[in-house]
């Protein structure tokens, strides 16, 4: 018993040891001093500047309050707080924080202290630049730094010709070129509040680096001459120089000296190793900026010294008084030199290479030279030029004039010549003078070619110096005389000119004035020669022909030459025309009445006549017999048939009995007179009332007749309406009627002759109708309607009687067309109206009554209208278009296709409906591309559209689309609840219709945008699209390439409760951890309380007060992450609800059952010591005092009470699975947890529960 009373002693005491309230007791702290950090970059800051501090406690329990030089910080300082963290606008002092735990009235000291200092203004940028030089030269460096010498954190911001630059460094480098030249200017800012002031401005200039300009006083030397070449840069003084020759750089020597900073270069004495091209180059002092190489100077050294030329400018001989001269003294290479001259060998003072006499006299006769030489410190002189001898004469001389011919008398036309010369000297230039009047002449020779009598008078010349203006005195006058040249006078000896073959004939040519000339003779202006039947007297005076022939036929005439002298008659004589028949002459027979047809009775008379000469007798001949009559008249009285025949003549010369040939003849027929002939003027003879009527007569043969009219027999006499010509051939009705009908004849008689016709001429009859006729007007086409461009035809007719002309209307206008047809062709809208006509007879302007009208209607033809049945143009092979043509206004239309221009013709593709408005391309391919248009054109009539349609062009590419699917995200990997979408993308042309498959197989999807909101495993899959349009034969492109999309599980999270059973009674808080399970991935995560985002930076853990959750709500949590997934599924929920008290009421009973089972362990041990055992036969059967594992789990039937206090059933419902089979009571009955709250109770238990809490059964 005793065993019992001390356990029990022990039990009691643990049980003690809980407080009055249930909690075990808990260590006091001190509470933890806030740490105090600046977040800002800086700690002295500018007015309106914010600053930000972080309260560092250690938990988001407490309660931050702010402090500032031991105050409380006012809240209008205050821009933004939240918890630990705040943003104010700056304010000077000493800046501290405190931590409130407010649930348990814990107050922490104060932290750390930071110090902020304001100032006032905001600074100013200082601008400066290394290095200072400006300007500078391109491709140096110039460092520009800006500097705030105030505060840290700057940055800065550079302007440059006030234009913000891409930098913010505090130095600006830049490397300078032309584009680099400007004003600089920099500002500093930092935050979004604080900017300074823009500095002052530094101007940087740039400037190309100069090349050096090389210079010398003479770049070809002689051998010994010295020479100086020098180097010079522009914009400054601060270069230094090097020499090069060929490239090489130039070394100083005994011979060649270099200046103290290299920019002459000294040639003492010049030879020939210095010639060459020199160049010099300069660099900067203390400054990494070099020229190019200058220009390059070429320096010449002559093999041996110069020779001088003088020259006299002036090449006379002779010079006279008050001339002028300049002698030159010149050397023909190199530059720079200076001249010495001499005169007789005597030097004399002259300036420059050139002496000049402005007024010579007789004391400069001498001989002339010079010397030149150059140089300064060392003069370098050549030998002296060949002497010139200046000759200078003391009288004025005269010119000689000749003139050639040398005669007082000339013809005009004939060329005469004067000569002036000056004996002395040269270079003279001649002035002439006719009748003391100066000629614009200046050549020594004048000549007149051609003269003419203003030529005639007296002629003079002088001379002067062509440069130096010296003159002479004037030459002796020569005087001429100028006549016209005679016309020579020309007579026949013969008073006739026209003579017949053989006769002789003479001719003579004088001139008048003077007998010393001979004379050339010309027929029709061609030179006679004398021959056997031409001869001439001594001056060819006189021309005689013995014996004419039809050679000398031609105009002669003559021309004079003086014997002594080229002068020669300006004109021939006048013409003599000599004619010389060349046949035998013909009388000319002529006969009145001049007519071949005579009547009988009628009297004729022939008469003939040699129109050549005179002196002639004539014979008559009547068919070749000889008529006894020498007249040159032979008379015919009263004409009978018997003298009918051929007349002729001929005639004999009176003295020379020449005989001409017989004349022409002359044939005479002798008939009857003739019956007269009746005519129409017009040809019809139906008339109209008031119509005119024209008859008229003639006798065969001959027109000079009269004549008398009868109708039905009876004289016709003029009245109002009957008229007659002037020889009455014409009778005029000027208006039928009815009394005009019947037979008209008529009868003839000569004017001139007394010839009357025996009998009537045959009888016409004359019809007058009763009334005015009317038109019939056609039309072809016979249509109202007509288009632009087709041809209209009217047509009219009057079907009575003919000889109509036609007039026509238009709107009640006169047409200008006299046709019985009316042609419109190329018809345009203004040709649009009313048409009608009316006709005139064309001789008598007799006028019909109007047509009825015929109205047209002129359209433009219309435009064909092209148009695609489907609305893309730019197809693929294989696939089919159509296209389709009208007309405006109307359906009776046939249609013609183009493409480029070219006739499309149907083939095994291309086909037409049956008026070709539609053109159908079965299976398009590369042949088919082009422009089509087309043309229409009417069915009935040849009307085709001027112009085409407009073009539609149709684009086959080479091959079918290609089809492109692309997915959004780009993810080979997607996780459950992921969005994804599909674009379905195809490069050209339009109309499509997108298709989607999955796996091969249709998807209902339409569009090209395929979305999947939120995926799931069983959205893994192959996916494709395509496209297809047009509806009666439908284009399919093929599938695109195959996007695969795998989608995996989303992770879950998972809360695992951190607070351990150790301290169930040290804290009030429990600690949730939040955990991804089976992901490899960093996680962080968020928290959540009753459904709503717990706003605390993510975090793995979680803590859990009373304070925080008083009503004891569900949390879950969610990973996220910065790959993929970037977030998890939620966790279960954990649910909190008394879960401390529940672990501290197990925990007490578990340690009342532990010492128990100790205090049983010990009596039961004690009773086995002491107590005396029984005999075994007669030992009733023991009870187990412990119960096994196994036998624990068969009690299945009894329900554990303090199983049925840790559960809490309304909290935590048990699974069906525990409901329907119940629950052991026993130590390793594992509590029905169902959240992960409890799962962490469960977990731990089982380490007290493990080998039934370490009991066995004594058994």
């Amino acid at each position: 018993m005793w065993l019992v009373k001390v356990l029990s002693v022990i039990y009691f005491t643990a049980c003690a040891a809980q407080t009055s309230d249930g909690y075990t007791s808990t260590p006091i702290y001190d509470p933890p001093k806030p740490s105090l950090k600046l977040l800002s970059s800086w700690s002295d800051v500018f007015e309106n500047e914010t600053v930000v501090f972080h309260c560092d406690v250690h938990s988001p329990d407490w309660t931050v309050s702010w402090f500032v030089d031991g105050e409380k910080l006012e809240t209008d300082l205050i821009l933004k707080a939240d918890g630990a963290y705040i943003n104010i606008t700056a304010y000077e002092g000493e800046y501290a924080c405190r931590a409130d735990l407010t649930s348990r009235g814990v107050r922490s000291g104060l932290s750390n202290t930071v110090s902020i200092t304001v100032y006032d203004n905001a600074p100013t940028a200082m601008l400066t630049k290394f290095p200072h030089f400006n300007p500078m030269y391109v491709g140096e460096t110039v460092n520009l730094i800006c500097k705030v010498y105030l505060s840290s954190g700057w940055k800065y911001q550079w302007y440059k010709n006030g234009i913000e630059l891409q930098t913010t460094k505090e130095t600006n480098s830049i490397h300078l070129s032309f584009s680099d030249r400007g004003t600089y200017q920099c500002k500093a800012f930092r935050g979004e509040t604080i900017t300074t002031d823009i500095s002052e401005g530094i101007k940087q200039d740039v400037l190309e680096i100069p090349v050096p300009t090389l210079n010398s006083t003479w770049s070809d030397v002689f051998p010994s001459e010295s020479v100086e070449l020098g180097c010079a840069m522009d914009g400054g003084a601060d270069w230094v120089y090097t020499w090069y020759k060929h490239g090489h750089e130039v070394q100083a020597d005994d011979v060649d000296s270099l200046g103290s900073n290299g920019a002459t270069l000294s040639i003492r004495s010049a030879s020939a190793k210095h010639k060459g091209e020199y160049t010099c180059k300069g660099k900067l002092n203390n400054r990494p900026v070099s020229s190019n190489f200058s220009p390059g100077l070429t320096l010449s050294v002559y093999d041996e010294k110069p020779s001088v030329t003088l020259t006299k400018d002036r090449e006379y001989n002779v010079m006279f008084p008050g001339e002028s001269v300049s002698f030159h003294c010149h050397i023909g290479v190199s530059s720079g030199w200076k001249y010495k001259w001499f005169k007789d060998g005597v030097p004399f003072n002259a300036p420059g290479n050139t002496y000049s006499l402005n007024t010579v006299g007789t004391a400069n006769s001498g001989s002339y030279s010079c010397q030149a030489e150059r140089g300064v410190d060392k003069l370098f002189f050549n030998s002296s030029s060949q002497a010139i001898r200046l000759e200078v004469k003391g009288s004025q001389p005269k010119p000689l004039l000749t003139q050639v011919p040398d005669v007082v008398k000339v013809y005009t036309g004939e060329f005469v010549s004067f000569k002036c010369k000056v004996e002395l000297s040269s270079g003279w230039r001649y002035q002439w003078y006719k009748d003391g009047n100066h000629l614009p002449s200046n050549s020594d020779i004048l000549t007149i070619d051609g003269a003419k009598p203003v030529n005639g008078g007296t002629y003079k010349c002088s001379a002067t110096r062509d440069i130096t203006m010296y003159n002479t005195s004037h030459s002796d006058g020569r005087t001429i005389q100028v006549s016209e040249i005679p016309v020579p006078s020309l007579k026949s000896a013969q008073p006739w000119l026209d003579v017949f073959p053989g006769e002789s004939v003479k001719l003579s040519c004088g001139m008048a004035g003077g007998a010393d000339w001979t004379f050339s003779w010309f027929k029709d202006k061609q030179l006679v020669q004398a021959d056997s039947t031409t001869s001439f007297d001594s001056d060819a005076a006189t021309l005689s022909i013995s014996s004419a022939s039809a050679s000398h036929r031609g105009q002669y005439s003559c021309s004079g030459k003086l014997k002594s002298r080229p002068v020669v008659s300006s004109t021939f004589s006048h013409g003599l025309t000599l004619s010389v028949y060349g046949s035998q002459p013909k009388p000319l027979l002529t006969q009145v009445p001049d007519v071949v047809k005579v009547y009988t009775g009628e009297s004729v008379s022939f008469k003939c006549k040699v129109e050549l000469s005179s002196g002639w007798r004539y014979q008559w001949y009547k068919d070749g017999n000889h008529l006894l009559s020498n007249s040159d008249i032979l008379t015919i009285d009263g004409t009978k048939l018997l003298n009918a025949g051929t007349y002729k003549c001929s005639a004999t010369r009176d003295i020379t009995m020449y005989n001409t040939s017989h004349s022409d003849g002359r044939t005479i027929q002798v008939s009857e007179i003739p019956v007269p002939s009746l005519k129409s003027v017009k040809p019809w003879l139906d008339v109209f009332p008031g119509e005119s009527v024209k008859l008229s007569c003639g006798m065969a043969g001959d027109a000079d007749w009269t004549f008398s009219w009868f109708k039905d027999k009876q004289l016709v006499q003029a009245d109002s309406t009957t008229s007659f010509n002037v020889d009455a051939a014409t009778l005029s009705i000027s208006s039928a009627s009815a009394s005009h009908r019947g037979q008209y004849s008529c009868l003839g008689k000569l004017k001139s002759r007394p010839v009357v016709s025996s009998t009537f001429s045959h009888g016409l009859t004359l019809s007058v109708y009763g009334s005015q006729p009317k038109p019939l007007l056609t039309q072809v086409p016979d249509v109202v309607k007509v288009y632009t461009g087709e041809s209209v035809s009217f047509k009219c007719k009057v079907e009575l009687s003919s000889g109509w002309r036609y007039q026509w209307y238009k709107d009640g206008n006169h047409l200008l067309s006299n046709s019985d047809s009316l042609t419109i062709n190329g018809t345009k809208p203004l040709n649009a109206g009313t048409y009608k006509c009316s006709a005139t007879r064309d001789i008598t302007m007799y006028n019909t009554s109007h047509s009825d009208g015929r109205t047209i209607q002129v359209s433009e033809i219309p435009v064909p209208s092209l148009k695609s049945a489907q609305p893309w143009l730019d197809v693929f092979p294989g696939e089919s278009v159509k296209l389709s043509c009208g007309m405006a206004g109307g359906a009776d239309w046939t249609f013609s296709w183009f493409k480029d221009k070219q006739l499309v013709q149907a083939d095994s593709t291309t086909s037409f409906d049956s008026d070709a408005a539609t053109l159908s391309i079965s299976s398009a391919s590369a042949s088919h591309r082009g422009q089509y248009s087309c043309s229409g054109k009417l069915k009935s009539r040849p009307v085709v559209s001027s112009t085409f349609s407009h073009g539609l062009t149709l684009s086959v590419y080479d091959t079918k689309p290609r089809v492109t699917l692309m997915q959004n995200p780009i993810h080979n990997v997607m996780h459950t609840e992921d969005s994804v979408s599909f674009s379905c993308h195809i490069n050209v042309s339009s109309g499509w219709k997108y298709l989607w498959l999955k796996d091969g197989k249709l998807l209902p999807e339409s569009g090209n945008n395929h979305t999947i909101k939120s995926v799931e495993t069983k959205t893994t899959g192959s996916y494709q699209c395509k496209t297809q349009r047009g509806s009666d034969a439908v284009f399919s492109s093929d599938p695109s390439p195959v996007v695969k999309l795998d989608v995996k599980e989303r992770p879950q999270a998972g809360i695992a409760l951190l607070t351990g059973w150790s301290e169930v009674f040290s804290t009030d808080s429990l600690v949730l951890r939040c955990e991804v399970h089976e992901s490899p991935d960093m996680w962080n995560y968020t928290w959540f309380k009753a459904g709503q985002h717990i706003d605390l930076p993510p975090s793995e853990k979680h803590i859990v007060t009373p304070l925080n959750n008083p009503e004891q709500s569900e949390y879950t949590c969610r990973g996220i992450s910065t790959g993929r997934p970037s977030y998890s599924r939620n966790s279960d929920s954990f649910q909190t609800k008394n879960l401390l008290l529940k672990r501290r009421v197990l925990l007490s009973i578990s340690g009342c059952i532990f010492f128990g089972i100790i205090a049983v362990f010990l009596g039961c041990i004690f009773l086995r010591v002491f107590r005396k055992p029984a005999d075994d036969k007669d030992k009733p059967g023991e009870a187990e005092l412990f119960l096994t594992m196994s036998q624990l789990r068969k009690l299945d039937d009894t329900t554990c009470p303090m199983v049925q206090y840790i559960t809490d059933a309304e909290l935590n419902a048990p699974p069906k699975e525990a409901d329907e089979n119940g629950t052991i009571c026993s130590e390793t009955t594992q509590l029905p947890i169902t959240s992960q709250d409890e799962q962490v109770v469960e977990s731990e238990i089982e380490d007290v529960t493990e080998k039934n809490g370490g009991l066995i059964s004594f058994k």
